[in-house]
């Protein structure tokens, strides 16, 4: 591992093999860009940083890993957008994707393998999300994998309440004269929904198996009721697939996490495949939503790996 100064920011380098991972620990956890050396010496990137990147304004670029806590999606209260109620009946602001992003985190730890980070919660994010508590962050590189935790530890008098999730935002097309419409991803689920403008949920038919990341209708899509832990997707042709794979041994592995499919523009340069631990809105609807009781604590962990 080593400490870099670029455009004014201290940076984490980690060479893992033939795997370079750059974050940024202290400012929202952030893994930005995973990338490849190859056989014939080209680099490929696997996780995706755009290059005029605002580096004084981190929380709103479109790449690297975002890490969505408290809740991911957008919250509802009664058709109000961006407010929440607690379990004990107050009701509170909450950002999209929560507050995390934005957040400053303090280094714990790091190593030859990776980092860990607590979060550092400010005035608007203890408004947001009231509870005494720890929210920590724990990556673990490997030469062709990593590994991200996120682990939530009550140290409240009343069970705390959250569906944390990740926004991976992974390079595609990653061969030169291919397009969009030459990939595809494989996310066996039982039910999908989209997200409705009055944060419900609307259930559409069911994808088959294997679907195009070239299609429309695949934007915003809620993947749940899982038929195994593994998401997919790369090249036409099998080959060269990158695997999301929820962690089974979580406290919060259950049949209500759920993939989300997002790009930005037909053209964009990314495409996501967001695992959560259940779909947008969970304070609301219920589904998804984990509690962790006093004195306890809870983990989501995510694998992300060269097949």
């Amino acid at each position: 591992m080593e400490i870099i100064e670029h455009n004014g920011l201290r940076l984490h380098r980690w060479s893992c093999g033939p795997s370079n991972y750059l974050a940024n620990p202290a400012q929202g956890a952030r893994l930005m860009n995973w990338n490849l050396r190859m056989a014939d010496g080209s680099v490929r990137d696997v996780i995706h940083w755009p290059e005029a990147a605002d580096y004084q304004n981190l929380a709103s670029v479109a790449g690297g890993n975002s890490i969505l806590f408290p809740f991911a999606g957008r919250s509802y209260h009664k058709g109000k957008v961006d407010e929440w109620k607690d379990p004990r009946g107050g009701v509170h602001p909450m950002p999209q994707h929560g507050f995390a992003r934005d957040s400053k985190f303090e280094i714990v730890a790091t190593s030859e393998q990776g980092f860990v980070a607590e979060l550092k919660p400010n005035e608007a994010a203890r408004e947001a999300y009231p509870f005494h508590y720890r929210f920590t962050v724990r990556y673990e590189f490997e030469q062709l994998c990593f590994r991200v935790y996120l682990q939530l530890e009550n140290f409240d008098e009343a069970p705390i309440p959250w569906s944390a999730g990740h926004h991976f935002y992974f390079t595609l097309p990653w061969h030169a004269g291919l397009a969009r419409k030459d990939y595809r991803f494989e996310i066996p689920a039982k039910k999908c929904f989209l997200p409705a403008p009055d944060g419900s949920l609307e259930l559409v038919k069911p994808l088959e198996a294997t679907s195009s990341c070239d299609l429309p209708e695949n934007n915003e899509r809620i993947f749940t009721k899982l038929k195994g832990n593994l998401a997919n997707f790369g090249p036409n042709n099998g080959e060269e697939d990158i695997g999301v794979r929820l962690l089974k041994d979580s406290d919060t592995y259950s049949q209500w996490n759920s993939f989300v499919t997002w790009t930005e523009a037909t053209d964009s340069p990314f495409y996501c495949v967001e695992p959560w631990m259940g779909p947008p809105n969970s304070p609301e609807h219920g589904k998804g939503l984990h509690l962790v009781n006093p004195g306890q604590s809870a983990e989501f962990g995510v694998e992300v790996a060269l097949l």
